[in-house]
């Protein structure tokens, strides 16, 4: 059995080219004088005069960092993977970067500002940014940092395009309604400018491949839409050190900000804990509105050429907070937290964690419209029958908001919003049975929940909610 040494892009010229190398198990110790014995060009690279790992050289075994194992004596197992991975200067190229004609035509408003000039834009020529999602923010920030000329883009995204998407997500469009996201957004930036390389990544952020993908860009920004996702992107970047421009949104609210830079706070010095599930609605169920990824989008993207270009001050140590109702805007101080687990002096995360766990939900990308397991359900086929001779002295009732009520319901239903449902428990209780319906089926879930624990013994949720009797019942009616 072999282990398996990856080798990052700026020392693979010491090594003929290649991206890999085969060697025996181990100590990394032992592997590394391996290593540099075999391709002695890397070690100047790797050590210095006197013979130690140089200081800005790390070593990871898997995804774990081999300082917070047994340093230089953690044993590599055979069929292991080592990777080894040195700081690089934002962007900076193996070889210098040029502006051809054409892009010198295309960048001239930039070329003729003092603060990025011919020199910001080979920066922006040369560097790497990974987008984490191509929806609501995803959008704009990838369309204006192809069109500001990054070299590289990778965008991070296994989802389809949907005609719900399109009220925001501008880089989809009617034609590419069932299509790969990915794919709609590489057509779209190609569109933009033909001079932008695209790396796609069709598959689900993970803890088993986040650092894999990540460790060859210079700058992440942040598009998720869960919290599971953002604590897995924050601590990457942080064990990576990679700097994580930071965006979020829902219904009228925005914010921004840049974490993980040297000295500067990151997420968890934020936000260290989740909130419990479902207590933050989903953009899905809370709603969005359309313009306001446009605007966060475009700050993230702003604040990514202005990194890469080193021109002004980026958002390190503050949070930008939009309210597009008052069209307001107000910067707060953000501070490192000296105990923070990932970036603090005493780390005790060394190592991606199970992030589903974490947070508290029950598999990647479960949203809170959907119903965990154990609740009584009735579905939706079997409700229809029901209905259809009517529910005697049962009731049905819709927890839903007014708005949502406006705009699809289920024939017979009651609206009774969940924050209601408390006042009416005394009418509820007359009832012989209480069938419960949302969008769904997650806050009709909850909503069983209570009614089961406030002592109601015929307590149903309508599994799948109204979207599945749409979808199974009537689907004359709308969806959203």
């Amino acid at each position: 059995m072999t282990i398996t040494v990856k080798i990052p892009t700026p020392l693979r010229p010491n090594v003929g080219g290649a991206k890999q190398i085969i060697l025996q198990p181990g100590s990394v110790s032992a592997v590394v004088a391996t290593l540099v014995t075999q391709h002695p060009a890397l070690k100047p690279h790797l050590f210095t005069d006197e013979g130690k790992l140089r200081s800005f050289v790390n070593i990871y075994l898997g995804d774990e960092d081999v300082r917070y194992l047994q340093g230089m004596d953690t044993p590599v197992p055979a069929g292991s993977t080592l990777s080894i991975v040195p700081s690089v200067a934002g962007g900076a190229p193996d070889e210098p970067v040029t502006l051809t004609n054409a892009e010198i035509r295309r960048y001239s408003r930039h070329l003729i500002l003092p603060e990025i000039g011919p020199s910001g834009q080979k920066k922006l020529k040369a560097a790497k940014v990974l987008l984490v999602g191509a929806g609501g923010l995803g959008s704009p920030c990838a369309m204006y940092l192809a069109a500001a000329g990054v070299g590289t883009l990778g965008i991070v995204d296994f989802d389809v395009v949907d005609e719900s998407n399109l009220q925001r997500q501008i880089i989809h469009g009617t034609s590419t309604v069932g299509k790969s996201k990915m794919e709609s957004a590489r057509a779209r930036i190609a569109d933009i400018n033909p001079h932008v390389k695209v790396n796609g990544y069709e598959v689900p952020l993970t803890s088993e491949n986040a650092m894999e993908i990540i460790r060859d860009y210079d700058y992440v920004v942040d598009g998720t839409d869960n919290f599971q996702t953002r604590y897995l992107v924050n601590d990457a970047c942080v064990l990576l050190g990679k700097i994580n421009i930071y965006g979020s949104i829902f219904r009228f609210d925005g914010q921004a900000s840049v974490f993980g830079a040297p000295n500067g706070p990151c997420y968890r010095c934020l936000y260290s804990e989740p909130p419990p599930p479902g207590l933050v609605p989903s953009c899905a169920e809370g709603g969005v509105l359309g313009v306001l990824p446009g605007i966060i989008g475009v700050i993230q993207a702003t604040e990514t050429v202005k990194l890469i270009t080193g021109a002004g001050e980026p958002l390190i140590g503050r949070l930008l907070i939009y309210d597009a109702l008052e069209m307001s805007f107000r910067t707060l101080k953000l501070r490192k937290d000296p105990d923070c687990p990932i970036c603090g002096k005493n780390r005790t995360i060394h190592a991606l964690i199970d992030y589903d766990q974490f947070c508290g939900v029950p598999k990647a990308g479960a949203v809170h419209d959907e119903a965990p397991s154990g609740i009584p359900e009735i579905s939706v086929h079997e409700l229809s029958d029901r209905l259809k001779t009517g529910l005697g002295s049962a009731t049905l009732i819709d927890v839903r908001e007014p708005h949502e009520w406006e705009i699809v319901r289920i024939p017979g239903a009651v609206l009774m919003p969940k924050a209601s449902v408390t006042d009416h428990l005394a009418e509820l209780a007359q009832h012989s049975e209480v069938l419960v319906q949302c969008k769904g089926g997650g806050r009709s879930a909850d909503v069983t929940k209570l009614l089961l624990s406030a002592g109601f013994k015929n307590v149903k949720n309508v599994a799948g909610g109204v979207l599945a009797w749409v979808n199974e019942i009537d689907p004359t009616l709308p969806t959203y």
